[in-house]
């Protein structure tokens, strides 16, 4: 199964190690789109490392002159997941904008599985706006792996804390077994 993962600015950025190393050593091949936030909180070079594929973070580099990255990445994906996706990207495909390389490709995306795992504070997760673009995102086909009530690095009890990794990663394979793909 081809995976395209898209990793932002959270704290949980980090998880998402994780979850690419176990569906590279499952087999899968593993594209990483990262936004600027979530190279703040975790190399690209990480990522390259676990995944043995490039990381994508900018829409403007265009390193293959054969293919525009952001369309041939959502045609080779056969699942797309964000995790941990902010409030700031899911408020962006919920509107429609494309201003990086992980909004740009999810508007290519629309065909596919699209698996999104919030992650913020609290506050931020319970907004009427958050939670407005949430069912806009749900409307359009969306599937998500809820955040669990956990201690968040904002100190508070509450929930936003990206979902238990075995949870997202098995959102991912009922994903590539529902489009047709082995996992």
């Amino acid at each position: 199964m081809n995976v395209l993962l898209g990793i932002t600015g959270s704290i949980a950025a980090y998880k998402a190690a994780d979850i690419a190393n176990t569906l590279t050593k499952e087999g899968h091949s593993v594209k990483t789109i990262m936004t600027k936030g979530g190279a703040a909180f975790i190399t690209p070079l990480t990522l390259q490392t676990l995944t043995k594929q490039p990381v994508y973070t900018d829409v403007f580099c265009e390193d293959d002159p054969s293919a525009v990255q952001h369309i041939s990445l959502a045609q080779w994906a056969d699942v797309v997941v964000i995790a941990p996706a902010s409030a700031d990207i899911i408020a962006k495909i919920a509107a429609g904008i494309g201003d990086d390389m992980l909004s740009t490709t999810m508007l290519a995306a629309w065909k596919k599985p699209r698996i999104v795992c919030p992650a913020m504070n609290t506050d931020m997760y319970e907004n009427p706006v958050t939670q407005r673009n949430l069912k806009t995102l749900a409307e359009l086909g969306f599937t998500f792996v809820e955040p669990k009530a956990d201690m968040l690095a904002c100190g508070v009890v509450g929930k936003g804390a990206l979902a238990n990794i075995p949870d997202i990663l098995d959102a991912v394979r009922a994903a590539g077994l529902g489009a047709g793909e082995q996992a």
